[in-house]
């Protein structure tokens, strides 16, 4: 089965048995988040590492969490990736009012300290670049600048904010879950 790629105005196709189009803004998100999944996939391998290594008398992952705040944090987080899906599809459909209505409800002492606030605090980080990416998005759809012909650069952040809940499955599993 061959691969060719050829350029079509804005878009590469791929052919081989089926086709599959994807814009340069499509290609480079998937190139970012690649890279952004083995930078987490270290951080969450290095907290594995040095989880059961705490000395005597330091905190611990169960001394520190608080599981109910975590979980209606976690419930939040992966509810907005349901109202992003919403908008995404609003927009394909060119319902401006639902897309922004869909859009608009998106919300170290010791090696565990090191490894679990470097964790969390990259996601963090993570969450809040998300935030600042989608609140804009949801300006320029208020201005009418985002528009079903126009709709790559929602589906991009869409993916973005995907990964950053797909990274939370697996930062809560590991550290609120295993971790205790």
């Amino acid at each position: 089965m061959a691969v060719s790629a050829r350029r079509d105005s804005d878009e590469f196709t791929l052919s081989s048995d089926n086709l599959v189009a994807l814009s340069p803004v499509k290609v480079g998100m998937l190139t970012f988040l690649g890279s952004e999944a083995a930078f987490f996939g270290t951080l969450i391998m290095t907290y594995v590492y040095f989880l059961r290594q705490t000395i005597h008398g330091e905190p611990n992952p169960s001394q520190v969490f608080r599981l109910p705040t975590v979980l209606a944090a976690s419930a939040c987080l992966f509810s907005s990736s349901a109202t992003i899906y919403m908008a995404e599809k609003a927009l394909r459909r060119n319902s401006r009012q639902t897309f922004l209505g869909w859009w608009g409800l998106t919300i170290s002492r010791n090696l565990f300290g090191s490894t679990y606030f470097t964790l969390v605090g990259f996601h963090a980080l993570h969450v809040t670049i998300g935030v600042i990416v989608m609140s804009l998005v949801f300006g320029l759809a208020w201005r009418r600048q985002i528009t079903e012909q126009n709709e790559t650069g929602v589906e991009v952040v869409s993916w973005y904010w995907h990964f950053v809940d797909g990274v939370w499955a697996v930062v809560f599993t590991l550290v609120y879950v295993v971790g205790r």
